[in-house]
């Protein structure tokens, strides 16, 4: 294999395993603890929420080469960027209530929570600081929306049990959610040095 696809699988799985935005960079949070509850809204929040990672940095990135940059207005990065975001979820949120309003209901309240999910924005300006190209931009994205989906799942098989488990009465509710969100964060961390060695 060529170093180009080298790269794109160091990108990927990397987003997956090593820089998870929820478990290693801390971004998400909120949906994250919110809909980690059942394991199918979490699938389900997982999978929208990489959706909008993949068609957002699809969008973001020509609008900040070929439009922000070009006329030196890279300053309003973030509000276009946001807006952008806001706009794609917007179009998600009706064609999953038209398509399938048993998701629509499941999701709630977190299906517009995607609009101001930190994880999204921040895939969006990395791709953009860290100087990656088009094709370098979707992979990116990709592998953290994947990476937000396996950080879901996983911790909605932790949650689930959890529930038969007798917690000591002070630890109950968001302590012990938070504990063992740590220890699932935790168990990231050994994967540190294995994407970039895999792949060289």
């Amino acid at each position: 294999m060529n170093e180009y696809v080298m790269g794109l699988l160091r990108l990927f799985f990397a987003g997956v395993f090593t820089k998870n935005f929820v478990l290693a960079q801390f971004l998400g949070i909120c949906a994250f603890l919110g809909v980690s509850k059942k394991t199918d809204t979490a699938a389900s929040m997982g999978g929208a929420v990489t959706l909008v990672m993949v068609i957002a940095s699809a969008a973001t990135w020509p609008i900040f080469h070929l439009l922000l940059t070009p006329f030196g207005l890279d300053y309003l990065e973030t509000i276009v960027f946001i807006l952008v975001i806001a706009a794609l979820v917007q179009l998600m949120e009706m064609l999953i209530k038209r398509f399938s309003p048993a998701l629509y209901n499941a999701l709630g309240i977190y299906l517009p929570l995607i609009t101001t999910n930190c994880a999204v924005l921040g895939v969006t300006m990395l791709n953009v600081t860290d100087g990656l190209d088009f094709v370098q931009s979707l992979v990116n994205a990709l592998g953290a929306g994947v990476g937000f989906l396996l950080a879901m799942l996983l911790f909605s098989g932790v949650r689930g049990r959890m529930e038969s488990c007798d917690v000591p009465k002070s630890l109950r509710g968001l302590p012990i959610t938070l504990i063992a969100a740590s220890i699932v964060a935790l168990s990231f961390l050994g994967f540190g040095g294995v994407v970039e060695n895999l792949f060289r």
